[in-house]
C-alpha cells in the first residue's frame, strides 16, 4: 500500500537518510510492538528531536531483516493526516488492516501517524477524528503515534482511560558529539543534492554553533538546518553574476551636482577596470562550468550508491559488483580528479562548504558576529575603552565594567551559568547612564516582552530603567536571571538569559551625589550615603548577584562643555545630509551651555537647548531657502554675548553624504578667539555616526 495519504516506509528504506545513535529508542519501539496488547505507542519529544527518524530507523532495520520473527515482512505504512482528513481517504487506508484482520494477519500491518495530536485532541475534522480514535482506544490494529511533550499532555494525559492503552517512549534531544555522528552519516546525502563538499570541521562547528546561540529550537534539526543553508548559499553563489554599472545607472537618473561628480568618477572606474573584467569573466564562467560537472557526478554518485542499495537488497550481486567496480569506482575517480588540489589554486568561486560558511549563516540567523576573533576585531576591542570614553563623558569606571564584560563573552571565557553582565548605575538624571543601549535595548512592559525579545535575540543588553520603582514580581525574576541565566515566562517555556548583559538605574541618592558636585561634604561621603540608600531599599540577596554596582558622578562644567561638542557634532551629522556644513565658536559653545544650565537634570538639557535653537533655525532657513547643499552655516555669539547668530557663507561644490562619499569636512569649534573662527574654517573628516550602537556585543 503507497499512496498519496499513505507510503510503506519499508519499501522505501533505501531512500531514507541514515539513521544514527536511535538504537535505545528502536529497541523500546520493538519491544512494545512485539506485546500481546497495548502494542500502541507514541513517540515524545521536542520538536526536532528525531521522532520520525526513529521511526524510519525502525523501517530500514526491518528492510534488511534485524528485528524479531514477528516482526519479519511487517509493512510500515506512514499516513499523511493533510490527505486522510478527508473520511473516503481515511476509509480506503484502513481498509487493508480491516481485511488482513479478517485473515488474522492484523499484526502485519503497522501505522505511523505523525503528529497524531490532531487525531487525539479532535484535529480540524471531527469525522476523521472520531473514525480513527476509538479504533485506537480498542488496539484494532498497532499503531506509531509522535507529538511534542506539550501536546502529549493536552491531548492524552487529559483522558486517563485512553491513555492507559499507550505506551510511552520519550525521545531525548542527542548530544552534541552525537548530532556530529548524525550530521557525517547525512554529509554525502547533503553533498550529492547540493553538489558542493562539506568538510568534516563544518560538520563539528555546525553542531557546536547551533546548540550554542540558535536557541529554541533542538538538535539534530537545527545543526541539519545549518549544513543545509549553508550548502544552498555556497550553490547560489556559484550563480551570481557579476555587476559593476548598478551604480551608475542609478546616478543616470540623478540631476544634482553631487551626483555628475559621481557619474565621471564612476565611469572611469568602469574604464580601468573593462581588460581585468573581461578576464574575471572568462575564469569567472570556467569555474563555474568546472563546477557544474562535479556537481552532476556527485548526484550521479548518489543514483549508483541507490541502485547499489537496492541491488543488494534483491541479492543481485552481478549488478552489485558491477556498480561497486565499474560505474561507482569511475565516478568518484572523476570527482577526485576534477577537484584536484584545490586549496593550491586561487579559485574565484568555491564549491566548498567550511566553518566560515557555517558561521554566516548562524550570523544571518541570529545577528551575532560569530568568526573567529581575526587582527580587525581585537584592535577593535582593545578600542572600545576609548570609543566609549568619546560618546560617553566622566565615566570612566562604569565603562571599565562594561568594557570588561565584553572582552570576557567575545573571547569565550564568560560565566556559563550567568548572565555576561550584570550592573546597577546610580546617579542623579541626566549623566549618560543610557548612552549605548538602544540598539539591545529590551523594556519591561508587557508580559512575555521581556522574554521573547531575549528568545529572539540572545546577545542584547536588556535595561531597566529606573528599576527602584519595579514590582516586587520583578525584583524576584530578576533573581532568577541573575543567579540561573534563565527565565520562565507565562507559558512555561524557559528562556536563556546567559548572554545578555544586565543593566538596572536608579535615581537612589541622587541628591547625595549633587551635594559632593557642590562640595557640601566630599564625593567619598556622598558615595557611601547613596550606597546606604541602595541597601536600604533593595533585597541582600539582588545586590549580592550583581556583579558591580557603580555610582555615577554629576557632570562637571568642563565635562557638560564636552558632551555640548558631541551633541553639537550630532547635529551636525544630520545638516550633511542636507548638504549643509555647520561649525562654531567656543564663545556660542558657552552660550548653549549657560542656556541649558541645570545641575538637577545634567546633560539633558542640552540637546533640548539645541534642538531649539540651532536645528529648528536651520530648518527655518532650509525652508526659505536662505541656505542650500553648498552653504556652510557658522553658529556665534552675538556682540552682547547673550544669544546665537548665525553667518551664511557659499561653498564650492562638495560631495553630499546622500551620494555615498566621505563627507570631506565638517565641525570645528575654535579654541581661540571668536575673531579667529570667522577668518579660518578647518576641514575634518567626521566618521558616519553608528547611531547610539556604543557597546559592540559579540
Amino acid at each position: 500500500m503507497s499512496t498519496n495519504s499513505a507510503l510503506n516506509l519499508v519499501q522505501q528504506a533505501g531512500k531514507l537518510d541514515l539513521v544514527i545513535g536511535r538504537d535505545e529508542e528502536i529497541r523500546r519501539v520493538v519491544h512494545i510492538l512485539s506485546r500481546r496488547t497495548k502494542n500502541i505507542h507514541v513517540l515524545t519529544g521536542e520538536p526536532g528531536v528525531g521522532k520520525a527518524a526513529v521511526v524510519e530507523g525502525l523501517a530500514q532495520r526491518i528492510a534488511r531483516g534485524h528485528v524479531p520473527s514477528n516482526l519479519a515482512g511487517v509493512r510500515l505504512i506512514a499516513l499523511d493526516l493533510s490527505n486522510l482528513f478527508a473520511v473516503s481517504n481515511l476509509k480506503a487506508v484502513l481498509k487493508e488492516v480491516e481485511e488482513a484482520k479478517g485473515k488474522n494477519l492484523a499484526s502485519t500491518v503497522i501505522l505511523f501517524i505523525d503528529e497524531i495530536r490532531l487525531i487525539l485532541g479532535g484535529g480540524t475534522n471531527m469525522d476523521a477524528s472520531n473514525l480513527l480514535k476509538p479504533m485506537l482506544a480498542r488496539g484494532q490494529f498497532s499503531c506509531i503515534g509522535a507529538t511534542t511533550i506539550k501536546e502529549y499532555r493536552k491531548n492524552v494525559k487529559e483522558d486517563a482511560a485512553f491513555e492507559r492503552g499507550f505506551q510511552q517512549v520519550y525521545v531525548s534531544e542527542p548530544s552534541i558529539p552525537d548530532t556530529i555522528s548524525i550530521l557525517r552519516g547525512l554529509k554525502e546525502r547533503y553533498e550529492g543534492h547540493h553538489g558542493v563538499q562539506i568538510q568534516d570541521r563544518a560538520l563539528v562547528v555546525a553542531a557546536q554553533l547551533s546548540a550554542r546561540y540558535i536557541t529554541g529550537r533542538y538538535l539534530p534539526e537545527k545543526a541539519i538546518d545549518l549544513v543545509d543553508e549553508a550548502c544552498a548559499n555556497v550553490k547560489v553563489q556559484l550563480n551570481k553574476r557579476i555587476q559593476l554599472e548598478i551604480e551608475l545607472h542609478a546616478l543616470e537618473k540623478e540631476n544634482d551636482k553631487a551626483s555628475e561628480a559621481r557619474i565621471v568618477e564612476v565611469g572611469r572606474e568602469l574604464v580601468e577596470l573593462t581588460d581585468k573584467l573581461q578576464h574575471l569573466m572568462a575564469k569567472h564562467e570556467n569555474e563555474k562550468k568546472r563546477i557544474n560537472k562535479i556537481r552532476s557526478l556527485k548526484q550521479k554518485r548518489e543514483k549508483f550508491l541507490s541502485e547499489l542499495k537496492e541491488a543488494r537488497k534483491r541479492c543481485d550481486w552481478v549488478r552489485a559488483t558491477d556498480l561497486r567496480c565499474g560505474a561507482i569506482k569511475k565516478v568518484k575517480a572523476d570527482i577526485a580528479k576534477l577537484e584536484g588540489n584545490q586549496s593550491d589554486k586561487d579559485f574565484m568561486l568555491t564549491e566548498t562548504v567550511g566553518p566560515n560558511q557555517i558561521a554566516e549563516v548562524v550570523s544571518r540567523w541570529t545577528g551575532i558576529p560569530v568568526t573567529r576573533l581575526g587582527h580587525d576585531e581585537k584592535e577593535r576591542l582593545i578600542g572600545l575603552p576609548e570609543k566609549l570614553r568619546n560618546r560617553v563623558v566622566g565615566q570612566d569606571e562604569a565603562i571599565n565594567a562594561v568594557v570588561a564584560s565584553v572582552l570576557r563573552s567575545r573571547v569565550g571565557l564568560g560565566r556559563p551559568q550567568q548572565p555576561n553582565g550584570s550592573f546597577l548605575f546610580l546617579g542623579p538624571t541626566g549623566v549618560a547612564r543610557l548612552i549605548g543601549a538602544p540598539p539591545g535595548y529590551v523594556g519591561y512592559a508587557n508580559g512575555g516582552q521581556l522574554t521573547e525579545a531575549v528568545r529572539r535575540r540572545p546577545y542584547s543588553v536588556v535595561l531597566f530603567d529606573e528599576v527602584e520603582k519595579a514590582h516586587t514580581d520583578v525584583f524576584n525574576a530578576l533573581l532568577q536571571v541573575l543567579d540561573d541565566g534563565r527565565l520562565t515566562d507565562g507559558q512555561g517555556r524557559t528562556v536563556d538569559f546567559k548572554k545578555p548583559i544586565i543593566i538596572m538605574t536608579s535615581n537612589l541618592g541622587a541628591e547625595h551625589l549633587l551635594s559632593g558636585l557642590t562640595g557640601k561634604v566630599t564625593m567619598q561621603v556622598a558615595r557611601d550615603r547613596v550606597m546606604e540608600e541602595v541597601k536600604k531599599h533593595f533585597r541582600p540577596e539582588l545586590l549580592n548577584r550583581l556583579d558591580e554596582i557603580v555610582a555615577f558622578d554629576p557632570l562637571s562644567q568642563d565635562q557638560l562643555r564636552k558632551v555640548a561638542r558631541l551633541q553639537m557634532d550630532g547635529v551636525a551629522a544630520r545638516l550633511v545630509e542636507k548638504g549643509v556644513k555647520l561649525t562654531g565658536t567656543d564663545v556660542a559653545l558657552d552660550i548653549v551651555l549657560a542656556k541649558s544650565n541645570d545641575p538637577v537634570y545634567g546633560a539633558r538639557p542640552i540637546r533640548r537647548c539645541l534642538e531649539k535653537n540651532v536645528v529648528t533655525e536651520r530648518s527655518r532657513m532650509l525652508v526659505h531657502q536662505e541656505i542650500d547643499e553648498n552653504s556652510t552655516v557658522c553658529i556665534d555669539a552675538s556682540p552682547t554675548d547673550d544669544d546665537l547668530v548665525y553667518r551664511v557663507e557659499k561653498n564650492e561644490g562638495h560631495g553630499s553624504a546622500a551620494t555615498g562619499q566621505e563627507s570631506d569636512l565638517l565641525i570645528q569649534i575654535s579654541k581661540g578667539p571668536r575673531g579667529d573662527a570667522t577668518r579660518a574654517l578647518k576641514k575634518m573628516k567626521i566618521e558616519e555616526t553608528v547611531g547610539a550602537e556604543v557597546i559592540v556585543i559579540d
